[in-house]
């Protein structure tokens, strides 16, 4: 259903014109002078605008130039009399759709409305076609993309973004930075229904209050200095698919306000624009912060959070789970290598030591940098401890890493490691357990089972 304004200050052409328009399944919006017309037009966006030619005051022509100057996409419609037909060809010349002479049958109406709704959608479309192109937005056939990992953890996560992809309800992504929250934003979007929809992400970290809202909401044109044209939002952008918030817990209070409305009602007005833009939107956020912290020390708002947090995933850091390390170090080496170093095929088994010893506080993101580096560094067709980075040789490494006969199979290679990282936080607890497991960064339950195991005693 369309919204078709129609100015004109005869009130039976203009009541004729709106139940033409009302029969067609649209929604007529009048008014009695052309004045009334821009103003209307600039509480409520028109797709649609038919307008006398002549009128008391603000004629059509002029009509037609304040309207197009606050929206130059919408098609505008002059009605006229037999007489003004000149006139009305020099309308068009100014951006007019089209016009149509008085008398007029409702068959002609109709089709007029008819073309000029596919002009309006087809104009739109290119827009919003040139505008996502400056995004480069990309997407990728398979499931999970990049969430790579054999361990529990990952499994439940992969279990947990399949199913909350298949509705539509708000979801929001807990973890550290690095873990991969834009690749599970990601993954989301690519199995719900609106996979065939645009992604688009945006920073809000990295854009201060006033660029946000023109980020997020866009701005018409002259809202402000250098405003030199309409510019969408990212809200725009996303719709009829997903927009991810990254790093949502650095908005801005008075911004967080306007997020909620944007939010609650799928509304939202551009920057020095007055009227409502509805929109189809999937949220998913993520941040690093602790939004429970934010909230009880009143930096982030309660009720956004609840509108944020309706289904909340969490992301593991990469130290709990140690056991997807060689997964994902075979993965960088695979992804990089072919641009980076392509006679590099794996790691060495002391440099695969070294990367489990170490805790990652970087996580995920880390990993790949380090890969990325002994890459450039490795000089046989493995990564030997000699590649890494200046982090993984230090003292600390050194101390930390664990260097093994090569004639161990993998899985020994993980356990006798496993066994000397809970001797020595163990150690460092000074035989606390429950200092241990937080040490170690897993349940004190798991602890229990794992001294067993190794029969630590």
């Amino acid at each position: 259903m369309a919204t078709i304004l129609v100015i004109d200050d005869n009130e039976t052409v203009r009541e004729g014109l709106a139940h033409t328009i009302k029969k067609m399944g649209h929604d007529p919006v009048t008014a009695a002078s052309g004045a009334a017309g821009v103003e209307a037009f600039g509480a409520r966006r028109a797709d649609f605008v038919i307008t006398d030619l002549k009128m008391e005051g603000l004629g059509g022509v002029e009509v037609l130039r304040a309207i197009t100057a606050i929206d130059p996409d919408v098609p505008i419609m002059i009605v006229t009399g037999f007489g003004s037909v000149e006139t009305a060809v020099e309308a068009m010349k100014l951006g007019a759709f089209d016009f149509v002479t008085k008398p007029f049958a409702p068959e002609v109406v109709r089709l007029k409305v008819e073309r000029a709704l596919e002009l309006c959608a087809a104009r739109r479309a290119r827009r919003k076609a040139e505008a996502l192109s400056e995004y480069h937005v990309a997407e990728c056939d398979r499931r999970f993309d990049e969430l790579i990992g054999a361990s529990d953890k990952m499994a439940a996560l992969r279990k947990a973004v399949e199913k909350v992809a298949a509705s539509d309800t708000t979801v929001y992504v807990g973890g550290e930075s690095g873990t991969g929250k834009e690749l599970v934003a990601r993954a989301i979007h690519r199995l719900s229904r609106r996979a065939a929809g645009p992604f688009i992400k945006v920073n809000c970290g990295a854009l201060t209050e006033t660029l946000l809202e023109s980020e997020l909401f866009g701005h018409d044109k002259g809202a402000f200095t250098g405003a030199i044209k309409t510019k969408l939002g990212r809200f725009e952008l996303a719709d009829g698919g997903t927009l991810f918030l990254d790093e949502v817990g650095d908005v801005a209070p008075a911004m967080q306000v306007k997020l909620l409305r944007a939010l609650q009602e799928q509304e939202f007005e551009r920057v020095g624009g007055e009227a409502p833009i509805k929109v189809d939107v999937r949220v998913v956020s993520a941040t690093n912060k602790d939004l429970d912290r934010e909230v009880a020390e009143g930096r982030f708002r309660q009720d956004l959070y609840y509108r944020l947090h309706v289904v909340p995933l969490r992301l593991p850091p990469l130290r709990e789970r140690r056991e997807d390390i060689p997964l994902l170090a075979a993965h960088f080496i695979g992804k990089l290598g072919p641009r980076t170093n392509p006679r590099v095929r794996g790691l060495g088994d002391a440099a695969l030591g070294r990367l489990m010893a170490y805790h990652w506080p970087g996580n995920v993101r880390e990993l790949e940098n380090a890969i990325e580096q002994a890459l450039v560094f490795a000089e046989g067709d493995q990564i030997g401890t000699g590649a890494l980075p200046q982090f993984l040789q230090g003292p600390g490494a050194a101390e930390d890493a664990l260097e093994v006969p090569r004639e161990l199979s993998l899985p020994e290679i993980l356990d006798d490691l496993e066994r000397q990282l809970i001797l020595k936080a163990f150690a460092r607890a000074k035989g606390v357990k429950t200092e241990t497991a937080r040490l170690l960064g897993i349940k004190t339950s798991a602890l229990y089972y794992k001294l067993e195991k190794y029969k630590i005693e």
